[in-house]
C-alpha cells in the first residue's frame, strides 16, 4: 500500500472525534536578560521583560489535536484557582472542548520556566496529587463520552489523574475503539489492552532494559508488545527517529535533519497527530510517518508547540 500524505485525509480529520483524558497543567514562560550575578549566591539575576501561558500535558495534546482541524475534547482535574482559570480560557482559545472537575484542594499543576537569551535557566513546578473523589467523577464522565468518540488519548504525566486507567482502556476496547497511550513509570501492565502506546527512547529503557543493536531492541520491543497484548508499539527516539513494531514486524523512520530548538511537548504532538489520523482512518504506516514529520517541525518551535495542516504536506 502506498504512504499516503496529511493532505490524502485532510477532509476526514475534520470530521474526526478525539477524547484526550490526562494530567493536564499550564506551562509559564518568563523572558529576560541576564545582566549580572547575584551577590546573595553565585546565580544569575533574570530581569523579566515578558511572559506567556500555554497549555501543557494532556492539554498540550488536546490543542495539537485541534490544530490538525479535529474535534478534540479534554476530560481532566483542576484546581479551583487562576492557573486553571487560565488553562480554561487559553484552551477555549484554542477551540478545544473542556470537561473540567475542580478540586478545591488541588492547585492546578504550573510549570515556570524562565528562559535567558534562547536558554531555559531554571523549572519550578507547582504540584499536587488530585483526590480520590474527583477522579471517580472524571471516570464517570469519560464512560458517558466513551460512545461520541472515534479514537481515545490517554496521557500520563504521572501526576496521578489517570488512576483508573486500566478501566478506561477495558471499556474503550470493549466498544472497539482505539486506545492510544502516552506512558509513565516503570507499571506498564496497567495500559494492557491499549491499542497503541508511545513511550520514548528512556521510558522504554526504563521498562525494558538496555539494549546493544537494533535485533535485541526489536526482541524486547516485541515481547513488550505480546505481554501487554498492544496493536504496535511506538518508540519516540530522538535523533534516531522513530521505530514502530506490529505483527508485521519492525519498520524505522529516520528523524528528519532540521535544526532543534526545543524538544518539550514533541511527544504531545506525536501522539496527537497519531491519534487523530488513526481517528480519520488512515494506515498505521502513513499515520507514523505524517506524525515523524509533524515532531520535525515542532522542535523547531519554541516551547510547546502545534503543528497546523498548512505545515504538513
Amino acid at each position: 500500500m502506498p504512504l499516503r500524505e496529511f493532505s490524502d485525509f485532510r477532509a476526514t480529520v475534520t470530521a474526526t472525534r478525539v477524547l484526550v483524558v490526562g494530567d493536564v497543567m499550564l506551562d509559564r514562560y518568563c523572558f529576560g536578560d541576564v545582566e549580572r550575578i547575584s551577590p546573595e549566591a553565585p546565580v544569575p539575576v533574570v530581569r523579566i521583560s515578558r511572559s506567556e501561558e500555554r497549555p501543557g500535558g494532556a492539554a498540550n495534546v488536546a490543542r495539537n489535536v485541534a490544530a490538525l482541524g479535529a474535534k478534540a475534547t479534554l476530560i481532566s482535574v483542576i484546581g479551583d484557582d487562576e492557573p486553571g482559570r487560565s488553562l480554561e480560557r487559553l484552551l477555549g482559545e484554542e477551540h478545544v472542548r473542556t470537561s473540567f472537575h475542580r478540586d478545591a484542594r488541588l492547585p492546578t499543576t504550573v510549570k515556570l520556566r524562565v528562559i535567558a537569551r534562547q536558554q531555559q535557566l531554571l523549572r519550578i513546578d507547582f504540584e499536587t496529587l488530585p483526590s480520590h473523589e474527583i477522579l471517580a467523577t472524571k471516570l464517570a464522565d469519560y464512560e458517558r463520552a466513551l460512545p461520541e468518540f472515534d479514537v481515545i488519548v490517554l496521557s500520563d504525566y504521572g501526576k496521578g489523574g489517570l488512576a483508573h486507567i486500566a478501566r478506561m482502556i477495558e471499556q474503550a476496547r470493549a466498544r472497539g475503539t482505539a486506545v492510544l497511550v502516552d506512558p509513565k513509570g516503570e507499571d506498564w501492565l496497567r495500559y494492557r489492552g491499549a491499542t497503541v502506546l508511545t513511550p520514548n527512547r528512556a521510558e522504554f529503557r526504563q521498562v525494558a532494559g538496555g539494549w546493544n543493536n537494533e535485533a535485541e531492541l526489536a526482541t524486547k520491543a516485541q515481547t513488550l508488545r505480546a505481554e501487554l497484548g498492544l496493536e504496535a508499539l511506538l518508540i519516540t527516539r530522538a535523533e534516531e527517529g522513530m521505530s514502530l513494531y506490529t505483527d508485521a514486524g519492525a519498520q524505522h523512520i529516520p528523524a528528519l535533519a532540521r535544526e532543534v530548538y526545543d524538544v518539550s511537548g514533541a511527544g504531545d504532538t506525536v501522539i496527537a497527530t497519531l491519534a487523530t489520523l488513526i481517528g480519520a482512518r488512515a494506515d498505521l504506516s502513513s499515520a507514523v510517518r505524517i506524525a515523524n514529520r509533524a515532531a520535525g517541525i515542532v522542535v523547531g518551535k519554541l516551547g510547546t508547540a502545534v503543528v497546523h495542516p498548512d505545515e504538513l504536506p
